[in-house]
């Protein structure tokens, strides 16, 4: 059986035809607050029985069903992302990602911003935001120091010489 390349995204729009069997048992009340829905979901790790799912701060199993796979998202939830004016139609602010929903009709993901506490009520297009959380990894150091070392028992700065 060839497993899916994850992390990856997808939501469940109807609820799966076989009840809540496909979800691990210490899970039930967690994921039924969040499927059936448009909202977002990272799958992001396979234990062989079940995969682990996850929503913002919310973590729960289920065994295999159908879902709607989606594109990898830019941004996820947790993000802080800066939103893109346009003419004089928005305003530029500083916000976190606080949900992630695909919107049928449009079809494409759509983002909820919370500022300072505040959820914003309107719903922004990845295109509209700028990522400001920095998700690359930093590459190791070239630069080459010299080690300290300290000559004689005084601990001032003119007793201080480097090696190379």
């Amino acid at each position: 059986m060839q497993y899916p390349t994850l992390p990856d995204y997808g939501c469940f729009l109807r609820w799966p035809e076989n009840g809540q069997a496909f979800i691990h048992p210490d899970d039930v009340a967690v994921a039924t607050k969040v499927i059936p829905s448009p909202r977002v979901l990272k799958r992001t790790n396979f234990d062989g029985t079940y995969y682990h799912f996850q929503y913002g701060n919310l973590h729960f199993r289920l065994r295999p069903a159908m879902w709607l796979k989606l594109p990898a998202a830019e941004i996820e939830i947790g993000d802080q992302v800066e939103t893109v004016g346009m003419g004089f139609d928005r305003e530029h602010f500083v916000a976190t990602v606080w949900g992630m929903y695909y919107v049928a009709r449009k079809g494409c993901i759509l983002y909820r911003l919370k500022r300072a506490d505040r959820v914003i009520p309107k719903l922004f297009a990845s295109e509209h935001l700028r990522l400001i959380t920095d998700k690359n990894t930093v590459r190791p150091g070239n630069t080459k120091y010299r080690s300290p070392t300290w000559s004689g028992e005084g601990e001032t700065v003119s007793d201080l010489s480097f090696e190379e």
